[in-house]
């Protein structure tokens, strides 16, 4: 019978300890990483607040949704770099918990803001006639708040149910701080129903989000096709929402299986792999697909560069 530690103090994070003979090699490429995701996300962010006529709902989304991805990512490379570093790696309990709030809080506001852009498609298409009147300032305001908001408040509540439990264990075998781990740890099973239920209810609020996408898009896809107009603006602006959906849900779907159901019998390095896709593959490919894709983001940083080589010269 394990002895009970309801009051830990500090986890204990076993997810690189296969790996730390390559850890100068792992360091190098993760601080790599970090930097790229924030000079790409940083570029796309600036570029958007200064140039006015990027001050639509589509782009202050874009913005948004950046925005976000350098959230998300601040709550787990920081740290996990001074792990690479670090012989023993170890987290507080607070810090853990503030963790997984950052984390789960990022991934649940990206499905609302990828949802919040299928919408504006949806009424830039569908309703071009009254997409000013629909997507107001003040409504676009409202929707990016909701967005960030509404996740902070339901992952903040299975952080919470979370923090009641009576603890067995100062383990976690993961590279960063994730809430069923946590759960995983509980020393009365039965402790963890409400637990469970919440994150059920969690996970079944995203999947509608989900539906509403597809739905949004099955009008948009009805509307562009007999309409040549409407197919060049569905390609250009369309057409990079649902490759970042696309790459979004295939990460995370990869990772809840993972955690949840998947095979504890996995190398190490492939477990890790999973574990952290969802933070290296979106938040470097959004702000690339994006930059590429619409052609006023493209116009704006080839032309910044191009300054540039011109002053340099």
């Amino acid at each position: 019978m394990k002895h009970n530690l309801s009051h830990v103090r500090l986890f204990f994070l076993s997810g690189l300890s296969e790996t730390m003979n390559y850890r100068v090699a792992i360091f190098s490429l993760t601080l790599l990483c970090y930097c790229f995701i924030v000079l790409v996300n940083v570029a796309l962010i600036v570029t958007i607040i200064l140039d006015k006529n990027m001050h639509e709902p589509m782009y202050i989304l874009l913005c948004a949704f950046c925005m976000n991805g350098l959230y998300g990512t601040t709550g787990f490379y920081p740290k996990i770099l001074w792990d690479l570093l670090s012989p023993v790696h170890v987290i507080s309990y607070s810090g853990c918990l503030v963790q997984t709030l950052v984390i789960y809080s990022f991934v649940c506001s990206d499905m609302s803001i990828l949802a919040v852009m299928a919408y504006d498609r949806y009424v830039a298409i569908c309703r071009p006639l009254v997409y000013h009147s629909i997507m107001s300032t003040l409504r676009l305001l409202m929707l990016v708040c909701f967005s960030w908001l509404t996740p902070f408040c339901i992952i903040g509540t299975n952080i919470i149910l979370t923090s009641r439990l009576k603890l067995c264990s100062p383990h976690i075998n993961r590279l960063f701080c994730v809430n069923w781990a946590i759960v995983k740890l509980a020393c009365f099973p039965a402790d963890t129903i409400i637990n469970n239920i919440v994150a059920y209810i969690t996970i079944i609020i995203y999947v509608f989000h989900v539906f509403f996408i597809f739905c949004s898009y099955v009008y948009v896809i009805k509307t562009c096709v007999n309409s040549l107009e409407n197919r060049a603006k569905f390609m250009q602006t369309c057409v990079p929402h649902l490759t970042s959906l696309l790459i979004f849900l295939v990460s995370v779907l990869f990772d809840i299986m993972q955690i949840r159901y998947g095979s504890t019998d996995l190398p190490q390095a492939l477990d890790n792999f999973i574990a952290i896709q969802y933070l290296v593959i979106p938040p470097i490919m959004n702000p690339l697909i994006y930059g590429f894709k619409l052609t006023k983001i493209r116009k704006r940083i080839l032309g910044c560069i191009t300054f540039k080589f011109k002053v340099l010269r």
